[in-house]
């Protein structure tokens, strides 16, 4: 089976076609379309998907995620791609300064338009850390995952997957598309 994924984000793909590859074929679709200003992910992914629909091959998908960062009241959220290219994990560590309620929550949606529109969420519980460490990308380096022994999921490397927000989301999509081709 083929499924189209839509991302600019290289990293983002090659994360989630590793995670599919048992059950389809994932063909990347490099193409900006817009990203509408809402106060969740799933609004930004239904509204992103809607205006991809008559521009794209079916089966396509999309992922948007955010990170939800409780003493900052949500923020960044929706806007976290926004944020990270601004003021990136720096910026994020400079207004937890002092602060000592770190909780946190990554999530991820995916959008899929097949014959009709799904949504598979998922989210990640952990805290925020105290310095940049790990590689990764986006904010990969400053976010523990609960149960992860203190890691980041920049120092996870692959076994980020076991942990993420996206990893969540893209096993319910993997589910959907087993469930939905057998």
């Amino acid at each position: 089976m083929k499924v189209r994924f839509v991302t600019s984000n290289e990293h983002k793909f090659q994360e989630v076609k590793r995670m599919l590859s048992r059950v389809a074929e994932v063909i990347w679709v490099n193409i900006e379309y817009p990203e509408v200003q809402a106060a969740s992910l799933e609004e930004v992914a239904t509204f992103s998907a809607r205006w991809l629909e008559d521009k794209v091959e079916r089966p396509f998908f999309l992922e948007d995620s955010g990170l939800f960062i409780e003493a900052l009241n949500g923020f960044p959220g929706p806007f976290s791609s926004y944020v990270f290219r601004t003021i990136g994990n720096e910026g994020i560590l400079k207004l937890m300064q002092g602060v000592s309620h770190r909780r946190a929550t990554f999530k991820s949606v995916i959008a899929l338009m097949d014959r009709e529109l799904h949504l598979f969420v998922g989210s990640s519980p952990g805290e925020i850390a105290e310095e940049i460490r790990g590689g990764g990308w986006g904010f990969d380096p400053i976010f523990i995952p609960d149960g992860s022994n203190g890691l980041t999921f920049g120092e996870l490397g692959e076994r980020k997957d076991e942990f993420s927000h996206r990893g969540r989301s893209v096993r319910e999509l993997l589910n959907y598309l087993v469930r939905r081709n057998s």
